[in-house]
């Protein structure tokens, strides 16, 4: 349950889009590291007394690592413009129901001004769509995709399986220039456009974005309880199912690793394979790099092969892909382990990314 906290703001470290960090001292004279989201509960400054949720930073989980600040008590912000008894601003409720939940403007919703657009149009139009476990992989797959296509349109779907708040991504704030834009769907908010389901934002990123290719993956924050069904991941299925049914082309980012300590994420993970392998029912194109270390694609090979009956499992070559990973804007990082640390990892979603570049055009033959 949550482990309240009340502090003051004594320092401002850093901003990104949407997010502030803090440092907030506390009665007992220690300090924590806080983000707020200046959208939903105002700016803090210096002196401000903030109210905080610290229990994912005193437990010390990784992505989790900051107290979040619920409210300024004593500076609560302004209502925004629009009136609130309309739903002439929008009405799609996201975190629903929760303290902080905020009433956003859906894509398609009746007061959008796409709404007549997407209220007419059902397909895809064999539209490339990368599915992903990880929002680490984002990166990867961008710059496998900008490697072969450098000037093709690449929007980006963040599902709800992490963190909710698109705002709470510095890798998507630094990712921005090179994105059409972001939809964040479900219970996820904060992106460029948001709507209510991936088959909505799919829709939005084909036909309002214009995207020539997407990538679908949930926000920071992956969920996992080192069971088979029990982790956040497991709606990269789902996704792929989503994707066939509107007409589009799913192709499948794995989750490869030699460097994980764990034994069920060691080759492809077992989060990869149950999603793909379990969830997706409808086919996809699956991604092995070449390139790999001779042991790791024997493990790859081994551990793909019972997918093979469903799925299409297609090699794709890693020429120039190191050097398109180490210029991207932002730093790669997977649970802790940079490019070098975990290569097969980065390598894979970028192998991803260059196969749908690949697709651009339509279909293969």
């Amino acid at each position: 349950m949550v482990r309240w906290r009340s502090g003051t703001v004594t320092a401002v470290r850093r901003r990104w889009a949407g997010a502030v960090e803090l440092d907030v001292a506390l009665p007992d004279g220690a300090t924590m590291r806080a983000l707020a989201y200046p959208a939903l509960v105002g700016d803090p400054e210096p002196g401000d007394r903030v109210l905080l949720n610290a229990g994912a930073l005193l437990m010390g989980l990784g992505t989790g690592g900051y107290a979040l600040v619920v409210a300024l008590p004593d500076r609560l912000p302004a209502d925004p413009p629009r009136a609130g008894d309309t739903r002439d601003a929008g009405h799609l409720v996201k975190a629903r129901y929760t303290p902080l939940q905020p009433i956003m403007l859906g894509v398609d919703e009746e007061a959008s001004p796409h709404h007549a657009l997407l209220a007419a149009v059902d397909s895809l139009d064999d539209l490339p769509v990368v599915t992903a476990d990880l929002h680490s992989a984002l990166p990867a797959i961008l710059a496998g995709i900008h490697a072969d296509a450098p000037d093709a349109r690449v929007a980006y779907l963040l599902t709800d399986g992490g963190a909710l708040p698109a705002w709470f991504s510095r890798t998507l704030d630094g990712l921005r220039d090179a994105l059409v834009g972001t939809v964040t769907v479900g219970q996820a908010f904060g992106g460029d456009l948001e709507a209510s389901t991936v088959h909505s934002g799919l829709l939005a990123a084909r036909h309002v974005l214009r995207a020539d290719v997407a990538i679908v993956a949930q926000g920071p924050g992956n969920l996992g309880t080192g069971t088979r069904w029990g982790f956040s991941g497991v709606a990269v299925g789902e996704a792929v199912n989503a994707v066939a049914t509107l007409g589009g082309q799913p192709v499948g980012s794995l989750r490869i690793s030699d460097a994980d300590p764990r034994p069920r994420h060691r080759g492809v993970s077992h989060h990869s394979l149950t999603a793909y392998g379990r969830v997706a029912l409808a086919p996809a194109e699956l991604v092995v790099p070449d390139g790999l270390p001779p042991g790791l694609a024997a493990e790859v090979d081994a551990a793909l092969a019972p997918l093979a009956a469903r799925h299409t499992l297609v090699r794709v070559p890693t020429d120039g892909l190191d050097a398109a990973l180490r210029a991207l804007p932002v730093t790669l990082s997977t649970m802790g382990r940079g490019l070098d640390a975990d290569h097969g990892y980065f390598l894979a979603a970028a192998a991803a990314g260059r196969h749908a570049a690949g697709l651009l055009g339509g279909p293969p033959r």
